[in-house]
């Protein structure tokens, strides 16, 4: 059974002049122990994505239609008291600023003492041992005698490592970090990462990897879903999502990725930019910009179909556009 299932969702944005459309009936699921990745470009919805999950929209968007289960329980429709202790007790989030998430005021034993008491029926001295064992466990060194210390008196990396401890606090189901490596260095990047999947392997905890960095998707994840202008233009098994790509798009974010076996003067880049979501063009969003487009794409949507191991948003893969190129 999945963990998570998000059904049909749709995010939309109210505006003077209408309303923008963001996420336009996205569905996937993440299984228990799972590290599903979401991938794409900035403006593609990743992040939104990952926010409406987590019941931490910004105003005024919303989720207009769909819904989000968690073990079977709807928890997009939830009050915000209720969704708030859902969000830690059963889902934790790590975000690409440690500092968004962290107190600057309080040591960072406090706080992970609070979040633990807040969620967990124990006493102080059990919530203070659960929160060095978090420590320890993420990687950081002397970590009862840094209990009493405050986020300023952390390097970048050891502050994602405590704020990954935050998540962990509660004992979730489901982690969404969205970009948690992204303002770290490459080799703290990869300390990171590999931290996330051990803890994630031990604790059985399913994860939500939102980034925009394949390299980062195919060292970490199970399956991966890549996202354009608010929709899945492809979703499957990492290694066939890297090695074969299925549509035009991510076949473009895959070639773009710099190969140091061969000798290139210029890196392969995408032409275009992702549309605004006043200017999503009419078929296939990513028509403009795709080499392989034909009348039908500038005509008509194309949702997800089978395409060898995966699934993908293109009309290349429908019996009836076959031959048509």
């Amino acid at each position: 059974m999945s963990l998570l299932q998000v059904q049909n969702l749709v995010v939309e944005f109210p505006h003077r002049r209408g309303t923008l459309r963001a996420l336009d009936d996205i569905s996937f699921d993440i299984a228990p122990g799972e590290v599903l990745g979401v991938v794409g470009e900035s403006g593609a919805g990743k992040s939104l994505t990952g926010a409406a999950i987590i019941g931490l929209l910004e105003p005024p968007g919303r989720i207009a239609s769909g819904q989000i289960l968690l073990e079977g329980q709807r928890i997009d429709n939830l009050p915000h008291e209720a969704m708030r202790h859902i969000r830690g007790r059963k889902i934790g989030a790590i975000f690409q600023d440690p500092l968004t998430s962290l107190n600057p005021l309080y040591s960072i034993g406090r706080q992970l003492i609070e979040t633990i008491q807040t969620h967990l029926p124990v006493d102080a001295g059990e919530a203070r041992r659960r929160a060095i064992g978090l420590l320890e466990d993420t990687g950081i060194s002397a970590a009862a005698e840094r209990m009493d210390q405050f986020p300023h008196q952390f390097s970048g990396g050891m502050r994602q490592r405590v704020v990954i401890a935050l998540a962990l606090a509660a004992e979730p189901k489901l982690i969404v970090a969205d970009e948690p490596t992204t303002a770290l260095d490459v080799s703290i990047q990869a300390q990171i990462i590999q931290l996330l999947k051990r803890i994630c392997r031990d604790r059985g905890a399913a994860v939500m990897l939102i980034t925009h960095d394949m390299g980062v998707i195919a060292e970490t994840c199970d399956r991966v879903a890549v996202m354009y202008a608010g929709r899945i233009a492809e979703i499957g098994p990492v290694h066939h999502v890297v090695n074969e790509p299925a549509h035009p798009y991510t076949d473009g974010l895959m070639a773009a990725i710099p190969d140091i076996l061969q000798d290139r003067e210029r890196l392969n880049q995408i032409e275009g930019s992702m549309p605004r979501l006043n200017a999503i063009p009419l078929g296939c969003a990513y028509n403009p910009r795709c080499s392989r487009v034909f009348d039908r794409c500038k005509v008509e949507r194309p949702g997800l179909m089978a395409a060898g191991a995966t699934r993908a948003a293109c009309w290349l893969h429908d019996a009836s556009a076959r031959g048509g190129t």
